[in-house]
């Protein structure tokens, strides 16, 4: 979600997975398994030809996912399971986040992982500066989770190094907080850890991607390179100024005329890059009570003009920041909801 508040806010609430956040952190080997009655993905015959490449590409459609239930303090297993339950499907994309020392995969992140793919969101430091992570000083932290992934996990997982940048950005030269530190910062910290062994990480270039912050001068220095980047992913979320699918990742705003929307800049941009929809959400609004059920029949509608886009991840939350992003507040949004996470464009392909 926008905003280095929210960020930190939710870094400090105590995630060691499950959705930005909010999932507190379980003890390993006590926790429920998702698995336990959950529904299956979507009762449909997949084409054979349907499989995921090398770097997690989906050959048909695109993977379905979520960070479930977020701020509710459910461990990553439990909320799982219930937002699985919600929404009639079992997710192929469990997004779960961490920060500074913190050792990832966890074993229920693992058990977890058997038949989903994991979203892994890494913030090296949250207190230091970027320039001194790709000058080398926290290659320690970093070496000793290669040697962890190498010991516990060799199933491909995807990897985004301190997503949504932009608002953490400090022009001033100097600040260590420079756009082309972090693109120094994210090229370092994977190249890092390839040398050392974790080629299984598929990595993500994760932005805010809003009009105000990609109109900045220093916008285009983020991007650390084709080399380090295996996709291009961004996190829109829907207020009122959101009418459609179209709208959340092609935002546009008048007083930036030059802005033509994520997606047509980035399709223009990375070309050969696949797309991610990293967090998406929709905002509870009373005084508009089908916003919800409308935009998601939009995606519906939409998804096949965005061919670029291979992985949708809903933000689930009664107590986002900026509002109630839960899927199911009401019964016509539960059914959009459903009937899209069932749509055989997000079921083609089975996880790898």
């Amino acid at each position: 979600m926008p905003g280095s508040r929210r960020r930190a806010a939710v870094l400090a609430a105590g995630v060691v997975a499950g959705a930005s956040l909010a999932t507190g952190a379980c003890v390993a080997g006590n926790a429920p398994r998702a698995e336990a009655g959950a529904p299956p993905a979507a009762e449909v015959i997949r084409p054979r030809h349907c499989k995921a490449t090398e770097k997690l590409i989906p050959t048909c459609g695109a993977w379905w996912g979520i960070a479930p239930e977020v701020f509710t303090r459910r461990s990553p297993a439990v909320a799982l399971e219930r937002a699985e339950r919600r929404m009639g499907r079992k997710a192929a994309i469990l997004h779960v986040y961490h920060r500074n020392d913190e050792l990832f995969p966890t074993p229920e992140e693992r058990e977890l992982a058997k038949s989903r793919i994991l979203l892994i969101n890494w913030k090296v430091s949250l207190e230091r500066p970027w320039a001194e992570i790709a000058a080398g000083r926290f290659d320690r932290r970093i070496d000793r989770l290669a040697r962890y992934i190498k010991r516990t996990f060799p199933k491909r997982f995807f990897l985004t190094i301190h997503h949504e940048p932009e608002d953490d950005v400090r022009p001033q030269p100097g600040s260590g907080r420079t756009a082309r530190d972090y693109a120094a910062m994210f090229r370092h910290v994977v190249t890092r850890l390839r040398e050392r062994g974790v080629t299984n990480a598929v990595t993500v270039m994760t932005y805010m991607g809003a009009p105000n912050w990609a109109s900045k001068r220093w916008f285009a220095d983020l991007y650390p390179g084709d080399d380090v980047v295996d996709w291009v992913a961004i996190d829109p979320y829907a207020d009122h100024r959101v009418r459609d699918f179209a709208g959340l990742v092609n935002k546009i705003r008048p007083d930036y005329p030059n802005w033509p929307g994520f997606y047509k800049w980035m399709q223009a941009r990375f070309p050969g890059k696949p797309f991610m929809v990293a967090e998406w959400g929709v905002f509870e609004d009373p005084d508009d009570p089908h916003r919800k059920e409308r935009i998601f029949r939009s995606v519906a509608r939409q998804i096949h003009d965005f061919p670029q886009i291979k992985a949708l991840v809903y933000f689930d939350s009664p107590r986002a920041p900026r509002g109630d992003t839960r899927f199911d507040t009401t019964p016509g949004a539960a059914r959009a909801f459903t009937a899209l996470a069932r749509s055989p464009h997000f079921t083609a392909t089975p996880v790898p």
